[in-house]
């Protein structure tokens, strides 16, 4: 699965926005949109706060894995 089917499948199940979840990444909705799309790759500061507000993984995110827990460290 492509990391912007993936970003967007979280975003929704956690009934979350686009505009929020921008607001939470501190960026414009539109910039966010273009993540989601597959637009733009997505950089690595953003992809790991992504996994921080949806508490998963960024392999995945990337569909490394399809395990949406985190690794115990």
């Amino acid at each position: 699965m492509a990391y912007y089917r993936r970003i967007r499948e979280l975003r929704e199940d956690h009934d979350l926005t686009q505009r929020q979840v921008a607001e939470y990444l501190n960026m414009p909705q539109p910039q966010y949109f273009r993540y989601e799309q597959g637009y733009r790759d997505i950089p690595t500061d953003i992809l790991i706060a992504l996994a921080v507000l949806y508490k998963t993984s960024t392999d995945y995110i990337l569909g490394r894995t399809d395990d949406p827990a985190p690794p115990n460290v």
